[in-house]
């Protein structure tokens, strides 16, 4: 009779499905994450948000929103972009060279800047900007020098009407302002929320917005008929490469800087960690695939001693992953679509993704996950088919019944790199910080998982020897479960990878924020030494806050801080990279903010903070390789290039911000100009709320609120760490589920010589145990081989675990273990009995 490979695998799949589902299940799986990271990949790179403000203007020209680092690589000088924290802005004079190119009837610069009216927030605005929102007046007259124009809300909150005069404050203070005229707000203007708005004189627009000489971006608008491609060209040609010239959906980049770092954020969800989760997934997928070809060998050895060519086991093998791949991927690919869309929904409840951003759904990530899960398949089947394939068919019955003890020289080899390389990585996750130490911890998870994967049967049988020794004093179930373990060690490396995945996983990524935030949060108790914290809400503090909280009585110091971000250079991986830094803006000097803040200075004095001086953190400063003298080259907000000297270096940096400078020095790089917080020494709580500043709180509430926020921010760790030690979890729970059930012959020959039920049982329970035990421990050394240098290094302590949620993750490993083999083996028990 003729072998058909073909034929061989479509009877396998049919008449021993049992066989196949561990393997359904774990490409299923694979398919899901690949397909759900696939898709935040794609919509980042395509991301884009339609115009709103800009709507009504073909062309808009803005100032590049990205700081750009060069550096040497063997292929030469590469450039890489940074988003910037603030708003690039453009010099107003270009809007009169817009205006003059071919096509363009009118160029409009826009200005859009925060003000304060009756210590409410108001969106300030140019008048010019009518032209493209839509806004119209509803009575009165534009606005000339030192008039306003405001919307009903603004009026009522100023509670002024036509020819009144109203104080309003903006970056450059407050001033008395005569309405000129009440209007209407446009679609542009009511673009991101109805919120009062003001429209002041172009010409002095950009002076109240604290950057005199330059506009937010300019709106060209074109003359009828004209193209708008063509528009764009001829301005592009007139203002030169100083702007980047933008129509369509680069409008509303332009307009929401936002979408910058969504893209960053979607794009290092589906890259970078769906990298790693791609990885894993294959990597559990194709130890599924291989232990199910392996559980076969007695079928493939049967068939090679009746005449099957070596050349039929690889196809038959090969044709089995054709028939349960495809439909794995597609069936594993629906609800990856569905982790999509839910994880892009957080993000945006959040505040990562603007609303205006969809979710981009294709084919290609599906495609993507099929063609990954066949190719897992395939290439995993054959490795593992490739013994039984090429065995002498008079050897083959005799290989099957025996167990190998001792894996491959290049095996062996292979595992030993692997485990070296975890070690180097490890080292250099210790020198770097941030999400460079975080996106290198995952690669030495990787290393480590790679080498137990490779050197498993050995890990295995090690783990049988030791845990087994304690088994022995438990009882003829425990000797038993410890003998069957020591004898079928790569059953038992199969069992237990998968474990050790999850737990170094989770442990890794949930304990690195337990770790950080404790910290964290004992820098910021330690550092506010204050004894009342104001915060100005969403309109901000007034400029004169900290001026009159000082002459309140019994006030020894109030010092006032706007928040920020400044881009530093920071050297990690032999790569240097722009690290978004928290910056603190202080109103007063160093020897005041000593009095509400000790950031706990370690070099260098605090009191020569100033103009072109700065103080900053120590693991920043380790990480841009300066010292207090040194000239630190760094990104203000709006991307203007700094080298402030450095005076000081301090411990508190990652509870409290980790550069600390003057307001003069943020002065007209910022978007607002009103500080967000001010620190009080002395005086009471009563005294500085009658003064009208903002909400007074007691250092301990502030403390809390932050601690809040942190907490807030942690939820993408928490995710990750779900969805991978999730994924895990159910790949050990598929495995085994897989080895009980490919022990049915084993369990029945047990009753046969007379083991009871519950004793079958009672083994398998401390196998269970054994193989959770070990997965634990391996998984728990793993992930503070990766946490221990990092977190000495980011933090300089010791990784903080807690108790109860590493008890948690212990209890699940267990349990979900347990049950995985006690459900099939009643089952299996009970068939046998039937």
């Amino acid at each position: 009779m003729m072998l058909k490979p073909n034929g061989l695998a479509r009877a396998a799949v049919r008449f021993k499905p049992a066989s196949f589902a561990g393997t359904f299940v774990a490409l299923m799986m694979s398919a899901l994450i690949v397909t759900a990271c696939g898709i935040l990949l794609e919509t980042g790179l395509r991301a884009s948000v339609p115009a709103e403000r800009y709507d009504k203007a073909p062309v808009v020209a803005a100032a590049d929103q990205s700081a750009r680092l060069v550096a040497d690589s063997v292929d030469g000088p590469e450039e890489t972009s940074f988003p910037l924290p603030d708003t690039a802005r453009v010099d107003t004079g270009l809007a009169a060279k817009a205006a003059g190119a071919p096509g363009a009837q009118a160029a409009v610069p826009d200005f859009t800047f925060p003000v304060r009216a009756a210590g409410a927030a108001v969106t300030g605005h140019g008048w010019g900007s009518h032209a493209f929102t839509g806004t119209k007046l509803s009575a009165g007259s534009a606005p000339a020098a030192g008039e306003v124009v405001l919307d009903s809300g603004a009026a009522r909150t100023a509670k002024a009407a036509v020819g009144d005069t109203v104080t309003l404050e903006t970056a450059s203070g407050p001033a008395d302002f005569r309405v000129s005229g009440l209007a209407k707000a446009g679609a542009g203007d009511t673009a991101d929320g109805a919120k009062p708005t003001a429209w002041f004189a172009d010409a002095q627009s950009a002076t109240l917005a604290g950057h005199p000489g330059k506009a937010d971006a300019i709106a060209v608008l074109a003359k009828p008929g004209t193209d708008t491609d063509a528009l764009a060209a001829s301005v592009e040609k007139a203002l030169g490469s100083s702007v980047n010239v933008h129509t369509g959906d680069g409008r509303g980049e332009a307009e929401d800087h936002g979408l910058m770092y969504a893209k960053e954020t979607l794009t290092s969800l589906g890259g970078p960690f769906g990298g790693i989760a791609t990885l894993v997934a294959v990597f559990t997928a194709a130890g599924t695939v291989a232990l199910s070809v392996g559980q076969r060998s007695r079928e493939f050895a049967l068939l090679r001693a009746i005449g099957a060519t070596p050349r039929q086991i690889r196809r038959a093998v090969a044709s089995e992953a054709l028939l349960v791949a495809p439909l794995a991927g597609l069936l594993g690919s629906l609800p990856g679509i569905g982790l999509a869309h839910w994880w892009f929904g957080q993000l945006q409840d959040r505040g990562a993704i603007p609303e205006a951003v969809g979710l981009h759904v294709s084919g290609l990530p599906m495609l993507a996950a099929i063609v990954v899960g066949l190719l897992t398949a395939l290439g995993a089947g054959a490795i593992a088919g490739r013994r039984p394939a090429k065995i002498k068919p008079g050897q083959a019955l005799n290989e099957a019944s025996v167990e190998r003890l001792r894996p491959g020289i290049v095996r062996t080899v292979l595992g030993l790199g692997a485990l070296g390389g975890g070690a180097t990585l490890a080292g250099v996750a210790a020198s770097a910080g941030g999400d460079n130490a975080a996106n290198a911890s995952l690669g030495v998870i990787m290393l480590f998982m790679l080498a137990i994967a490779l050197l498993g049967p050995l890990v295995a049988r090690l783990c049988a020897t030791l845990f087994g020794t304690l088994l022995r004093s438990g009882g003829a179930s425990a000797s038993l479960a410890a003998a069957n373990s020591r004898t079928n060690s790569r059953r038992l490396a199969s069992a237990i990878t998968p474990i050790v995945l999850a737990m170094a996983f989770a442990s890794t990524l949930v304990f690195m924020h337990t770790s950080e935030s404790k910290v964290a949060s004992e820098q910021l108790r330690d550092g506010i030494t204050a004894d009342h914290v104001v915060t100005g809400g969403p309109a901000g503090l007034s400029g004169d806050a900290a001026e009159r909280a000082a002459h309140a009585p019994g006030v020894e110091a109030a010092v006032s801080m706007q928040d920020a971000q400044v881009l530093v250079p920071v050297h990690g991986g032999g790569e240097v990279s722009l690290q978004a830094t928290p910056t603190q803006a202080i109103s007063g000097s160093g020897a005041q903010l000593a009095k509400v803040q000790d950031l706990d200075v370690r070099d260098g004095d605090l009191d020569r903070v100033g103009p072109g001086r700065i103080a900053i953190d120590k693991t920043l400063a380790n990480g841009a390789k300066v010292k207090v003298g040194d000239k630190l080259p760094i990104y203000l907000p709006d991307g203007t290039k700094a080298r402030p000297e450095v005076v000081s270096v301090y411990g508190r940096g990652l509870g409290l911000p980790a550069v600390t400078m003057d307001q003069a020095s943020l002065a007209g790089h910022v978007t607002s100009g009103f500080d967000s917080t001010l620190l009080v020494r002395g005086g009471d709580a009563k005294s500085l709320t009658g003064l009208g500043l903002g909400e007074v709180s007691d250092a301990s509430g502030y403390v809390a609120a932050q601690n809040t926020d942190r907490e807030l921010g942690a939820w993408s760790n928490y995710v990750m760490a779900a969805i991978l030690g999730g994924f895990a979890a159910v790949a050990a729970v598929n495995t085994l589920v897989m080895t009980v059930l490919d022990r049915r012959r084993e369990l029945t020959t047990l009753r046969l010589v007379g083991s009871t039920r519950r004793q079958v049982l009672r083994m398998l329970r401390w196998e269970s145990l054994l193989v959770s035990a070990a997965g634990v421990v391996l998984g728990t050394t793993i992930a503070m081989i990766t946490l221990t240098p990092m977190m000495r290094g980011l933090t300089g302590e010791s990784p903080h675990i807690p108790p109860l949620l590493y008890g948690t993750f212990t209890a699940t490993a267990v349990g979900l273990g347990l049950l995985a083999v006690t459900l099939p083996a009643r089952a299996a028990l009970r068939e046998r009995k039937a």
